[in-house]
């Protein structure tokens, strides 16, 4: 019987975006600063953010990224921020230039796909991609299954 319970993120990470993955075809991957609030580190720090319906966007020759949650910090009760706003990600002119040219090709959108701290630094790390079709989503199940079933009959003839 499979485990239930909330998955963890990868070693280092605050928070991954699963559903990226099986959503999108990643072409491309970019380590972002991203702007917060006192209240918001500390919700980051203790694990408290939601990355799946989040997406980034270029408006104005910055990057924001839009839909993180961010759940409130309970201690700071009249003093928390709100938990959906759009923030402002960190990069430098050259990879704003750049991400413009990119998303302005059809087909193409900015998905968050982890958040983590880097020293003192909230880091969020963004991946040009590209939607996938049904056919594209049953293949990568496929390949998921098998190598699962080559694994287990390797550790069955190991063991």
């Amino acid at each position: 019987m499979a485990k239930k319970g909330k998955r963890k993120a990868a070693p280092g990470d605050v928070a991954t975006n699963r559903q990226a993955g099986y959503r999108y075809e990643f072409l491309d991957r970019l380590e972002a600063g991203i702007m917060l609030q006192g209240t918001e580190v500390k919700s980051v720090r203790e694990g408290g953010v939601q990355l799946k319906d989040a997406y980034a966007a270029v408006r104005d020759g910055e990057v924001w990224l839009h839909n993180a949650h961010i759940a409130p910090y309970a201690p700071a009760s009249r003093e928390n921020h709100e938990p959906e706003r759009p923030r402002k990600l960190l990069l430098h002119r050259r990879e704003i230039d750049r991400l413009i040219g990119t998303t302005q090709e059809k087909g193409l959108t900015l998905v968050p796909t982890r958040m983590y701290f880097k020293g003192p630094n909230a880091k969020i790390e963004i991946a040009v991609a590209r939607g996938k079709d049904v056919g594209d989503k049953r293949r990568s199940i496929k390949e998921r299954d098998m190598k699962r079933e080559a694994e287990r009959a390797m550790s069955e003839y190991r063991g």
